[in-house]
């Protein structure tokens, strides 16, 4: 008896454990700085996947293409040049999306990091998709 009270205690605590290493900024947002604290927090991690997303593509390219350098150098260089024209592009629609809010004000910060984990999220889907076999 007293080794399942054993194991039922260390399975919430497990568990308790894995909730708090699960913990972010939007977990209780309730005031403006923690609302501007999760939308950074989003936005890092919608860059890093991208980050991740794009690396994998580029793997992946590799992996497909590394017999014939000249086409690997090829797909890779129109990937790389999509990527920056992205960029631009989703500058250009973060500075019109966050356009009434005041440069500087939480609100424009809240604006411009939400904008930019939307779109970085809907980039990443689409650099995971290509290459898959």
């Amino acid at each position: 008896m007293k080794s399942i009270f054993l194991a039922l205690a260390l399975l919430a605590t497990g568990a308790q454990a894995a909730e708090e290493a699960d913990n972010s900024p939007c977990d209780s947002v309730e005031q403006d700085q923690q609302t501007l604290e999760c939308a950074t927090f989003n936005k890092t991690t919608a860059e890093q996947l991208l980050s991740d997303n794009l690396q994998g593509l580029l793997e992946r390219l590799g992996t497909q293409y590394g017999s014939d350098m000249a086409q690997l150098a090829d797909i890779t260089a129109k990937v790389q040049n999509a990527q920056q024209l992205w960029q631009k592009q989703r500058d250009a629609d973060c500075a019109i999306d966050t356009f009434p809010a005041k440069p500087g004000s939480k609100a424009y910060g809240i604006a411009q990091a939400d904008c930019l984990a939307r779109m970085s999220d809907e980039r990443s889907e689409f650099l995971e998709s290509i290459g898959q076999e």
